[in-house]
């Protein structure tokens, strides 16, 4: 069943999903693409946001070793004709000091007319440690990567904001961790931006009131369409079953209000094209009417489909959805 599908993505989803099902005029093909999409069309100008893609959209790819990151700007743009990345920096760990690669890395994404958005920062510490040594060491472990991305012209970098304790103690951690990287940050033109990515962060009320609190202009959100799974089985942000999940649809109206980013995260799709878990249409008017108008980053996570396929049906979705609500 699996290879079946597999099959009719590779056949019918660079061609047909693009121009058949969602109905998109050959006007907008561009002969440029020679990868996943060729054949495929544009991404339209005419719709209220632009789309970017997320690196961890090829995280198996990238772990597999199938692809350097030096490339991922090529490809975002060969391969599915998208004009701005953003990065993980699980995929160049040890390079965050290293100028002769982030040269490399800026170069590349230069030449294939790709804008670098921002770095997305994991396994630096807790910003909401309630532990001020760990979390001041967290803070300053993170110094490096608002330097790299500072330096690649990213606009911010995302953080967590992690820390064991209750709610109440976790949450002034994280106002005044988040609060004291936003100094430093703010410092370099460059913003700090919170996901939800588990535990207290994907608690829409939660994340947003430690957002008032911190009260400073580059310090916000990054609205993720799937992560809010507030409390699994094995009490931890990640792994195990979730046992508890926040409202999806309220968690990100609640979090637009101090967007910066938003990650489009795609697991499953239809025979139509629309994403299994989340209401697509309902989501992006969401964005609409937040009046949010920059990029909405492709982050592909599923495992019915490639990687390069799944990146593709979100890409379609997304210009679908765009275009009737622009």
């Amino acid at each position: 069943m699996q290879n079946t599908r597999r099959n009719f993505i590779k056949q019918a989803g660079t061609f047909t999903l693009a121009a058949g099902v969602f109905g998109l005029t050959a006007c907008n093909q561009k002969p440029l693409l020679t990868g996943a999409t060729a054949g495929a069309v544009d991404v339209p100008e005419n719709m209220f946001f632009k789309i970017s893609l997320a690196q961890w959209s090829l995280n198996k790819t990238f772990f597999g070793k199938q692809l350097d990151n030096l490339d991922f700007a090529a490809k975002a743009r060969k391969d599915f004709g998208l004009d701005a990345v953003e990065y993980v920096n699980q995929f160049f760990k040890d390079k965050a000091k290293d100028n002769a690669y982030l040269k490399s890395m800026k170069q590349r994404a230069d030449d294939n007319g790709v804008k670098s958005l921002l770095i997305m920062v994991d396994g630096e510490g807790g910003l909401g440690d309630p532990k001020s040594d760990e979390r001041k060491k967290a803070v300053e472990n993170h110094y490096k990567w608002v330097d790299a991305a500072k330096y690649l012209g990213c606009h911010s970098i995302r953080v967590n904001a992690f820390g064991k304790g209750t709610a109440e103690e976790v949450s002034k951690a994280a106002v005044d961790g988040l609060g004291m990287l936003s100094e430093y940050a703010g410092k370099a033109g460059l913003n700090v931006i919170v996901e939800n990515h588990g535990g207290y962060s994907s608690d829409g009320q939660w994340l947003t009131n430690v957002m008032r609190q911190i009260n400073k202009p580059n310090c916000g959100t990054l609205p993720d369409f799937g992560n809010f799974c507030i409390k699994r089985d094995s009490g931890q942000e990640w792994g195990g079953n979730c046992v508890q999940e926040y409202d999806r649809y309220k968690g990100v109206t609640e979090m637009m209000t101090f967007a910066k980013a938003v990650s489009a995260k795609a697991h499953d799709f239809d025979t139509t094209g629309n994403e299994t878990h989340t209401d697509y249409a309902k989501m992006m008017k969401i964005v609409k009417d937040a009046g949010y108008k920059g990029y909405v980053g492709i982050e592909y996570e599923g495992s019915s489909m490639t990687e390069d396929a799944g990146i593709l049906a979100t890409r379609n979705l997304l210009i679908k959805v765009g275009q009737k609500l622009s």
